[in-house]
């Protein structure tokens, strides 16, 4: 996976890369094919933003589906948390709608028998 990091008049942690990717590496579990994910940070400068000053857009590309979050909090991480969460409920989403589960009846299986 690849991972792609913007910055729109922010400046990010040091750190804020690597925690990026550990917990966007960890989202493989689910078995979605995901090629590239692109990180937008986005700094709002208005000082009545105050609590919902930095903004994070989390942007999958590739051959699966297109996923897309994004959340805001009052600094980066804590708007990266608030984001990978709803990354994650969208992935976990995509993989149970894709297992093959058969539901069948009592009644199919009497007919077929």
């Amino acid at each position: 996976m690849n991972i792609v990091l913007h910055t729109r008049n922010a400046q990010v942690a040091s750190d804020f890369q690597e925690i990026a990717e550990g917990k966007l590496i960890s989202m493989d579990r689910f078995s979605v094919a995901i090629d590239r994910v692109e990180i937008e940070v986005i700094h709002e400068a208005n000082p009545k933003q105050g609590k919902l000053s930095h903004r994070v857009i989390l942007t999958s590309r590739g051959a699966g589906p297109l996923i897309r979050a994004e959340a805001a909090a009052f600094n980066d991480l804590a708007a990266f948390d608030l984001a990978i969460r709803s990354f994650e409920l969208q992935l976990r989403k995509i993989h149970e709608r894709s297992k093959d589960i058969g539901h069948d009846s009592v009644r199919k299986k009497a007919v077929s028998e």
